[in-house]
């Protein structure tokens, strides 16, 4: 039941406050779709990982040595790179959300005018760096104290929400309502739907631990064992994470979705400055602020051990960890999320374009072409789940390209 809470507690970070939005924004419809295959997503791409991990013979060994054996030293180096592209674009996310949202508290809760973006972007996002630098242990340590209260405040403003529920949301059983509100046909927003939610559900780092641990504990019985895990782990997340998405969505309209989107905040940030309620006006901003700040520093960790592996491998043996090669990662990370933060992109489009479609590769496609390739995962060939879980993959990787040509449209 440990591995289950930390898994369930990993997962629900704050990427889950950019579901609503997108979720939300074409209608009852998408949300209803999600409802049906979140929990199969989830649960089959995150098995379907861990299944990988435990078909190495190594014991200890973790996702890239995996690779390794299987597929071969290229593989590996090419796995570092994703794994660093899997998660740098959610630092850049991190950065742009926590000056929006600490810029919207400014203004709309205390009133007063923010400072010029770019200072207030430098000051927020070297901040956080600054805290990196007391430690790792200080930072995962903050992370796992943090992790619960975000998810009991979430719980409890989805039943604060409850009396603010309206009928708006069921208009949009006519597609062309839902199109109306949100600017894009029914297929286009499930479509784009999707990437959002590979990114929000997704705790694809940890797995890799959790099946070592699993293998060193359960032996011949950690398959099952991880599996069982995982599904208590994900329908947790998944039903605490579905209420939250419907009590928002319930208790706004399309429109105020599509605005939410148009201002480039979170949804808590858009609902306190929504309501005329000093509970969520003054809660809502803080946790996000929090959860955001939260999110940040595990993806800078994660990024920054990516960087450092890719810089390691690229030099043939010639440089090793040391603190020269960390002090030219934190300044690559801090002028990079900085400059990112500065520009403002559009944190959905970012997510839709690059978080999502990483994340799929690693977490929906490979461990699927792993089964259908390699000879230790035979046993697990055939299923529907499979194919489920590759087209979801597929589906996600895709958005890259559509993204793409609507530049260019």
């Amino acid at each position: 039941m440990v591995w289950a809470l930390s898994l369930f507690g990993t997962a629900i970070g704050a990427g889950v406050l950019f579901l609503p939005i997108n979720a939300g924004i074409g209608g009852i419809i998408p949300i209803l779709v999600m409802a049906v295959i979140a929990l199969p997503m989830a649960y089959w791409a995150h098995r379907g990982l861990a299944r990988f991990v435990l078909s190495g013979s190594d014991p200890e060994g973790d996702l890239t040595v995996v690779v390794e054996e299987h597929f071969g030293p290229k593989a590996g180096a090419v796995m570092t790179v994703l794994y660093f592209l899997s998660v740098y674009p959610i630092l850049l996310v991190y950065s742009v959300t926590i000056t929006n949202t600490v810029n919207s508290f400014l203004e709309n809760q205390l009133g007063v005018e923010p400072w010029p973006r770019w200072l207030m972007s430098l000051l927020l996002v070297g901040g956080l760096i600054a805290v990196v630098s007391l430690g790792q242990q200080v930072v995962v340590n903050v992370m796992s104290v943090l992790v619960f209260p975000f998810i009991a405040v979430l719980v409890g403003l989805s039943l604060v929400l409850i009396p603010r529920w309206n009928t708006a949301l069921f208009t949009t059983f006519d597609p062309e309502v839902a199109a109306e509100a949100s600017g894009q046909s029914i297929a286009l927003t499930l479509l784009l739907l999707i990437p959002v939610v590979v990114f929000s559900f997704n705790h694809s780092p940890i797995i890799s631990s959790f099946a070592v641990d699993s293998r060193q504990k359960y032996g011949a019985w950690a398959d099952k064992k991880t599996g069982q895990i995982l599904l208590v782990a994900e329908s947790l997340m998944v039903i605490v994470v579905m209420f939250f998405i419907l009590s928002t969505a319930l208790s706004l309209s399309p429109a105020d979705l599509a605005a939410a989107k148009e201002q480039n905040i979170t949804i808590l940030s858009y609902l306190a400055n929504h309501f005329d309620s000093p509970l969520i006006q003054w809660v809502a901003p803080i946790v996000a602020i929090i959860a955001v700040a939260k999110s940040f520093l595990g993806h800078y960790l994660g990024a920054a051990e990516g960087f450092e592996g890719i810089v390691v491998k690229s030099s043939k043996g010639k440089l090793d960890r040391n603190k020269a090669l960390a002090l030219g990662t934190l300044a690559f990370m801090l002028i990079s999320a900085w400059l990112v933060a500065w520009a403002d992109p559009s944190i959905l489009g970012m997510i839709e374009t690059m978080c999502g479609p990483t994340i799929a590769i690693i977490l929906f496609i490979m461990p699927m072409v792993a089964i259908m390739k390699v000879p230790a995962l035979k046993k697990y060939r055939g299923h529907l789940s499979n194919y489920f879980t590759l087209g979801i993959g597929i589906i996600a990787f895709g958005t890259i390209f559509y993204n793409i040509i609507q530049l260019f449209v």
